[in-house]
């Protein structure tokens, strides 16, 4: 199980990701950008102008209602950073030595309390981005075919990262 980290990022509490993938970083760039990609693998529906300071739209999850984020850095190929809610999301892409990608995601909370639950969402949601950028087919994170929900929400409580937000009924 690949499991986030729990830190600290410009003095707020956050989850952090790292993965790795043999693809260049223009590849996994289009994955976390284009919102006909994001419909495989991010936990809501996008609608992005990229560029700083432009609009973020977020629908179609079912578990929060629609909103709408500020594009907070916009780097192509290899930063983006957005507000969603009271979060704030980074991604952070580089080039490895043989072709390949390292992805850092950083979901910065803006209550603590959001840690277990959030970080085994992104969890969840990096597994589909994984079979997503592999080819393999992938209905998103809400599917009945993406990973469970609890076994990850578990082992980051089994991990003594912060908990006590409410869990959505619908993470199966």
């Amino acid at each position: 199980m690949n499991l986030g980290t729990y830190l600290e990022f410009d003095g707020r509490p956050a989850i952090q990701f790292e993965r790795e993938y043999p693809y260049p970083t223009e590849r996994v760039w289009s994955a976390i950008t284009e919102p006909s990609e994001l419909l495989s693998w991010f936990p809501s529906s996008v609608a992005i102008e990229l560029k700083v300071g432009g609009s973020i739209q977020f629908s179609d999850d079912p578990n929060l209602e629609s909103m709408t984020g500020t594009v907070l850095a916009c780097e192509p190929p290899v930063h983006l950073a957005y507000t969603w809610g009271g979060d704030q999301l980074h991604f952070q892409l580089a080039s490895l030595p043989d072709d390949g990608c390292r992805l850092t995601l950083t979901n910065v909370l803006s209550a603590q309390d959001t840690a277990a639950r959030n970080a085994a969402g992104w969890s969840v949601c990096l597994a589909e981005l994984d079979k997503h950028l592999s080819g393999m087919a992938s209905a998103g994170p809400h599917s009945d075919d993406a990973e469970p929900f609890q076994p990850y929400y578990d082992a980051y409580l089994a991990a003594g990262v912060p908990t006590g937000a409410p869990i959505p009924a619908n993470t199966d």
